[in-house]
């Protein structure tokens, strides 16, 4: 069986760049989306999960800056390098403010380009590890997220992914507000009206799974999100 490839997101103007870039990184066993400016760009992160994104910053229709705030909307903790022509120092500090991990400017040598994304997909790949052993007590419950398993008093609940995935950004927030559109965004990919009223179905489900311990509730703060209180 062979190894998943990475996939990352690459948005360049520049057609006789992209394509080199595209086909250099494919060669070292990435599968790669090129995109030719910010809107298509975001289309292809909204339809699709990338581990990496490579953005120019001067793009036609959305720039590279406005794209990279979209996209830390959708998902915060993607890896996201800059790649630009803009070499003025208030271009790259804005570049890092609005989250990336890299600021790289044109011209560049690929193989550098390929040996920091390696870097950076391996410490995430080792923050992942992390988290997905991750399991979390709450009040009288022990809940394990890889296997999708609440245990309560010797019993054992087995969670469907996405109430898995919704209790565990709650554990993750315990006794802080997680937001809607932060949970939403993450699970569901965006905010809408629909996915909403999906999201407080699912909340109403974890609500009874977790009703054994009058100490644990999922409070909701009003317009703004939820609140698992547990000691």
């Amino acid at each position: 069986m062979e190894p998943i490839k990475p996939k990352v997101l690459l948005c360049e103007d520049d057609a006789n760049l992209g394509m080199v870039l595209k086909n250099y990184l494919e060669l070292n066993d990435y599968d790669i989306t090129l995109e030719r400016d910010g809107r298509l760009g975001l289309a292809a992160f909204q339809r699709e999960k990338f581990d990496l994104c490579l953005l120019d910053v001067m793009m036609p229709n959305m720039d590279g800056f406005t794209l990279a705030e979209e996209i830390r909307d959708i998902n915060p903790d993607v890896p996201l390098f800059f790649l630009s022509a803009k070499t003025m120092k208030e271009d790259i500090i804005q570049g890092y403010k609005l989250g990336a991990d890299d600021y790289i400017t044109k011209p560049f040598d690929s193989e550098v380009l390929l040996h920091k994304i390696k870097a950076i997909l391996k410490r995430n790949e080792e923050l992942h590890k992390e988290e997905v052993n991750a399991e979390f007590d709450m009040g009288k419950y022990h809940f394990n997220p890889r296997l999708r398993e609440l245990g309560f008093d010797g019993k054992l609940i087995t969670l469907s992914p996405k109430e898995s995935e919704l209790l565990k950004m709650l554990c993750e927030y315990k006794n802080d507000l997680l937001p809607r559109e932060v949970a939403l965004k993450k699970i569901w990919g965006s905010d809408t009206y629909f996915n909403g009223r999906s999201m407080d179905v699912y909340i109403a489900k974890l609500r009874k799974y977790l009703k054994e311990d009058p100490a644990i509730e999922i409070v909701n703060i009003h317009g703004n999100g939820f609140r698992l209180v547990a000691s």
